[in-house]
């Protein structure tokens, strides 16, 4: 394992870009030289440390993984992040691979009932850890390596991510990663929830209607949606709001009142009081500081 980790390491290194881009789509490598916090939105990806360590927070919970582990995270959720113990000399480095709910489908219909075990079932967490096994950092390293030959991507590349996906289909988090590629699974239900609360999170919403959208009873709703994102559905909306208030005050810094009547609240201390709580600081402060 160390040395497929070196060669991870290396390979990261040298094609690692600022946007974390790389010539494969869908495929993201990152290196950081600070160990900044970072509130931002999880994508639905399997992320791998090749050096260092990241810690997640999800609601109340919290997630750290190191060099050769991997995280899972099935669906899009607002997340606070952090690079553990990075600098220049020692920067943190890692590899990500945003899942397709299409191609996990297309796996499971090509392996049919015999290939894997049912998806059905209670909804596992949104977020899972990890050792990588060998045949997944092997495919990993297959896949990076054709950043060095380029002309090899179109024809080689989907082949070795349909390899990787195999491996954590069948692997220790291939229940939520099966459930993603079924249309009528819980995490399914779920996941639309998520979405329309993230394209509405401006609007005032009950819970019984959220749930009736998508086809489940209030209350098995709201156990699975607690289950799946650990928070509420009215949580996930307010970090949904507040996150996009620092966005819009980016851009807005001198309305804040604005700014907060624009993302659902109706009173303007609320918003104050809640974006305090949330990123440490009034959000004129935090506008002023950040433009």
């Amino acid at each position: 394992m160390n040395e497929r980790l070196e060669e991870l390491r290396a390979l990261i290194d040298r094609h690692a870009a600022p946007d974390m881009s790389t010539l494969i789509p869908g495929i993201m490598i990152a290196r950081h030289d600070v160990s900044a916090h970072e509130r931002t939105m999880s994508g639905t990806v399997m992320a791998l440390v090749a050096q260092g360590a990241k810690r997640i927070a999800l609601g109340d919970r919290v997630y750290e993984y190191g060099p050769g582990q991997y995280l899972v995270a099935s669906i899009d959720l607002p997340v606070t992040g952090q690079f553990l113990d990075a600098s220049p000399d020692h920067p943190a480095l890692g590899f990500g691979f945003a899942l397709d709910p299409i191609m996990v489908a297309e796996l499971l219909l090509q392996a049919g009932s015999e290939g894997v075990r049912h998806g059905y079932g209670p909804p596992p967490s949104s977020m899972l850890v990890s050792d990588a096994p060998t045949a997944m950092m092997d495919a990993v390293l297959r896949l990076l390596r054709l950043l060095d030959c380029p002309r090899d991507i179109p024809v080689l590349a989907p082949l070795i991510k349909r390899e990787i996906l195999w491996r954590l289909i069948v692997g220790e988090q291939g229940s939520a990663i099966r459930q993603l590629g079924l249309a009528d699974s819980h995490l399914s239900h779920i996941s639309r929830a998520v979405r329309w609360i993230r394209e509405h999170y401006a609007r005032s919403f009950r819970v019984e209607d959220v749930a009736d959208l998508v086809g489940m009873s209030a209350s098995a709703f709201y156990r699975n949606f607690q289950a799946v994102t650990a928070m509420s559905p009215i949580q996930f909306q307010k970090q949904i709001r507040l996150q996009e208030a620092r966005l819009l005050l980016a851009s807005h810094p001198n309305d804040v009142t604005g700014v907060g009547f624009k993302v659902g609240y109706e009173s303007a201390s609320q918003f104050s009081r809640e974006y305090r709580r949330q990123f440490g600081t009034a959000p004129s402060q935090d506008a002023a500081a950040r433009h």
